[in-house]
């Protein structure tokens, strides 16, 4: 056969296996938006602070919009003050794949949190411009509004954002409602932010650990099977306050000693029973607060999270019952009230967790299949579509802090699991 009658197959050949070969992100562009984004909201101190509504979060904000702008992505801010940009697919009648995280801090927080899986998205769509590869699927990029404070904006995408929601005030002072104002969102339109059941192919995050299992057992990828639920209380001891000096001990109803019982009875019950369970007592509050006041009123904070919404309800159970005894024996009265920043366990995709082990295994990463223990915007976006989450370690295992840490290596090892993941659901949802 004549070599100019084999050229087309070799070359659809060649464009196959070209097709098939895991493609690799600009690692050190990565790290300048990661550099660059964390030069918004930080102390006077130098300290990382970019809290959600801050003018710190603003500016982060406005440098992502441009980021995405200079990307092509067609880009709007939702009436929840989430950031999308949309990449058009080949084929109109699909549904989005859309991945993304969120950029706001903890006060006092880290650098990583959030921002990788944030600046990974980006950078998704700038490899894919440098390659002028064009998914089947549209593709948006979504960037979460005030995560930290309660995924805000996942959950009003969800419609779970409640109304008593928007009263709650975060550290810069502005509350909920306010903030979205704040971000260019619509507290008056928030049923347009909703997204139906189905209406996205699918949907993933990258983020970092937040812990050190990777970190320790020195693996590169992390593949998420669920995100375990979590439920905070207020709880309200109501004893009677009075002179220090002049009250003898046998007839005190001092609300902080029965707070104190109540936070060991907490921590036994939690370690009681079998499983990976976890319950905080993290915030506690004594009135009137004078050394020589008796405490008559405490009100402290109680989280519960697992995998399981039946253990949390069993451990919460368990935990009412101890508080009900301490009530008793000590004259305290003990109330707890919800509060609406519940999150519902939610398991990944099974069929996304593959995906994302064959990508890892093309490019060489080792792996390991993993729970999460804090709560991702991801975990509201199950509710409405398949997800799935991709960790990278975080270096001794330090969260929420300014001494968190994931290498450039490391970002970049997600952020090519996570483009490769994108192109491999592209095909297989086709």
């Amino acid at each position: 056969m004549k070599l100019y009658l084999l050229l087309p197959l070799i070359f659809c050949f060649s464009f196959q296996l070209y097709q098939q070969q895991p493609i690799k992100i600009d690692s050190d562009r990565l790290a300048g938006t990661m550099k660059q984004l964390s030069t918004f909201g930080k102390t006077d101190l130098g300290q990382p602070n970019r809290v959600a509504f801050s003018d710190g979060d603003l500016k982060a904000r406005d440098y992502v919009l441009d980021l995405m702008r200079s990307a092509g992505l067609q880009t709007r801010v939702d009436a929840a003050g989430n950031i999308i940009g949309r990449r058009d697919g080949t084929k109109s009648d699909l549904k989005p794949i859309a991945f993304g995280s969120h950029i706001d801090m903890v006060p006092l927080g880290g650098n990583y949190d959030g921002c990788v899986g944030s600046m990974a998205a980006i950078e998704v769509i700038r490899t894919l411009n440098d390659k002028d590869l064009r998914t089947s699927h549209p593709l948006e990029v979504i960037i979460f509004s005030n995560e930290e404070g309660g995924v805000m904006g996942s959950r009003a995408m969800v419609g779970a954002l409640g109304k008593n929601a928007l009263s709650v005030v975060n550290s810069t002072g502005y509350s909920m409602g306010e903030g979205i104002q704040r971000l260019g969102g619509d507290t008056t339109q928030l049923a347009s932010a909703r997204r139906e059941k189905g209406s996205l192919a699918a949907f993933l995050e990258l983020h970092i650990e937040q812990g050190g299992i990777l970190d320790t057992r020195k693996l590169d990828i992390g593949i998420v099977e669920g995100i375990v639920g979590l439920n905070w209380w207020d709880v309200q001891f109501k004893g009677m306050a009075n002179h220090a000096g002049t009250t003898p001990m046998n007839l005190r109803k001092d609300a902080l000693l029965a707070a104190a019982s109540f936070i060991e009875a907490v921590n036994e019950e939690a370690r009681a029973l079998n499983g990976q369970q976890v319950a905080t007592v993290g915030r506690i509050k004594a009135f009137p607060g004078a050394p020589n006041v008796i405490p008559g009123e405490v009100v402290l904070s109680l989280e519960i999270r697992d995998l399981s919404t039946e253990v949390i309800e069993q451990l919460f159970g368990n935990i009412k019952a101890r508080a009900d005894g301490i009530a008793e024996q000590s004259g305290v009265a003990i109330e707890f009230k919800a509060l609406d920043t519940t999150g519902k366990p939610a398991l990944t995709s099974e069929a996304i967790q593959k995906d994302i082990e064959s990508v890892a295994g093309n490019l060489g990463l080792s792996h390991l299949y993993m729970r999460s223990g804090a709560g991702h915007d991801a975990q509201d976006i199950a509710l409405i579509a398949p997800v799935g989450m991709i960790f990278v370690p975080s270096k001794g295992g330090i969260s929420h802090s300014p001494d968190e840490f994931t290498s450039v290596e490391d970002m970049a090892n997600g952020a090519s699991v996570l483009l490769n993941t994108i192109l491999k659901l592209d095909k297989r949802l086709n």
